[in-house]
């Protein structure tokens, strides 16, 4: 690898990649550099620039983009293949000139993810992504070009939510959690962010690491528009750029056998009513699938708060599809592998796949990708009078909305043109939805310490 180091900063450099896309068609690399409408040269600097600033200490995107606003790359076409030119790429994505390994092999994933997206997915024909199954296999499709779907011979595959911004002592707790997730042969799969997406992986490693477990999976899923507020952590073994936060959320649950939820903000709050919604819906009322809330004895008041917007929103038999265990890492990995048991059981007994849940029915609201504006937000119908899964699918999109606001760009720049979000709804929803926002607010969870937030939303009963 060529290196300049232009500063104690910025890096120039020339990077071959590890082991894949040593080729690129005439037409994938004019796509790749095209700047213009239709172009990928936008998003491909986007995505790799989040996986060169991993570490970073701001989870607001605009700033990243303008501290790195020099910062470009370059497909270079050589007799044996091709290589990326990078300019002015953060200097701590390398060592002594040398770009790290692991951040060099998320480098080329997010070049895999994003060729793979664009000629595949979207341009090739062969998915109506307005088809609730053809989405489905869109999603199973791009996990397997990127090598998710590894032969499993029983369910072992972790989903860790929870928040990038939260104390430290609930960091240190999921690390704990993750050790004894480990040290019981699970495998891990998050967000692939810092906070409660890294402390299970680093944990995991060294669960993997006494059992002399050498293959263990440390997975990570990202979408373009959370990617540069939450860069992948050095943690994660095999890193997938979905399309967008939806097929993001489907991948999570097709590939996981079962989740743990750490505190964290609304992006937390948008997978729960997204996992609970799915769950609600009858046609999954057998399915088996161990949900555990958990976190520090003094977090209890965050899942007190969860637990009654939960109550009060989607009701009695929303709560009973997960368990609260506070302040016991091994209670939680005990509960989690006698759930994984009976996952087990139930996909033999269906005959459906350890490595993709095919069998889960993923309703189209929550599929279709919600386009986050002013008026889509006041739109939405936040009532009781909806079935309990299509209620938990408009909150979700309401969270959505609020992440946006909160940590990407185009939603920043929408807040700062229009002013905040408004959110409809009738008092039985909207009440516990406040309480829930403010408890978010006074606890620091929607941005990262130190940062102060204004609120991108307001309520309107």
């Amino acid at each position: 690898m060529e290196t300049e180091i232009l500063s104690t900063d910025l890096v120039d450099a020339r990077v071959a990649p590890l082991g894949s896309l040593e080729h690129l068609s005439q037409q994938e690399i004019a796509k790749l550099l095209d700047s213009g409408q239709g172009g990928l040269y936008p998003l491909f600097r986007k995505c790799a620039l989040a996986v060169l600033n991993t570490g970073g200490n701001i989870d607001d995107t605009r700033l990243i983009f303008e501290k790195y606003r020099d910062f470009d790359l370059r497909i270079v076409r050589q007799a044996w293949g091709i290589k990326l030119e990078i300019k002015n790429a953060p200097a701590s994505a390398f060592v002594d000139g040398t770009m790290i390994r692991g951040i060099k092999e998320h480098l080329f994933a997010v070049l895999r993810d994003v060729v793979f997206i664009s000629n595949e997915i979207i341009d090739g024909g062969r998915f109506d992504l307005t088809d609730s199954p053809s989405i489905t296999n869109a999603v199973f499709h791009i996990l397997r070009n990127a090598r998710i779907l590894e032969l499993q011979v029983k369910p072992n595959l972790i989903v860790c939510w929870g928040g990038h911004s939260i104390s430290r002592a609930e960091y240190e707790y999921t690390k704990k959690v993750g050790y004894e997730l480990g040290l019981r042969g699970i495998d891990v799969c998050t967000g692939c962010g810092p906070g409660a997406m890294k402390g299970p992986m680093k944990g995991a490693t060294i669960g993997h690491s006494k059992q002399r477990i050498a293959n263990g999976r440390y997975l990570g899923l990202t979408e373009p528009g959370i990617i540069a507020a939450e860069p992948p952590n050095p943690i994660v073994s095999q890193l997938v750029i979905m399309p967008d936060i939806e097929k993001r959320l489907e991948a999570f649950v097709r590939l996981g056998h079962g989740i743990v939820v750490f505190p964290g903000g609304a992006g937390t709050a948008e997978e729960i009513l997204y996992l609970l919604g799915i769950l609600l819906d009858p046609a999954n009322q057998h399915q088996p699938f161990p949900v555990v809330f958990t976190g520090p004895a003094g977090s209890a008041d965050y899942f007190q708060q969860i637990h009654e917007f939960i109550g009060a929103t989607l009701g009695a038999a929303a709560l009973s599809r997960f368990q609260i265990i506070l302040d016991d890492p091994p209670a939680v990995a005990r509960a989690l592998v006698h759930g994984l048991a009976a996952v087990q059981d139930h996909r033999r007994r269906v005959s459906d796949s350890f490595g993709f849940n095919w069998l889960l029915k993923i309703p189209p609201e929550f599929q279709r990708p919600f386009d986050v504006t002013h008026e889509a937000m006041s739109a939405l119908r936040l009532s009781m009078d909806r079935p309990v899964h299509e209620r938990a699918a408009d909150l979700r999109r309401a969270f959505s909305g609020i992440v946006a606001g909160n940590v990407k760009e185009y939603g920043i720049n929408a807040i700062e043109r229009h002013g905040p979000f408004e959110l409809y709804g009738e008092p039985a929803v909207m009440e516990p939805l406040d309480r829930l926002l403010r408890s978010f607010v006074a606890q620091r969870r929607m941005k990262l310490a130190g940062a102060e937030y204004r609120p991108c939303y307001r309520l309107v009963a």
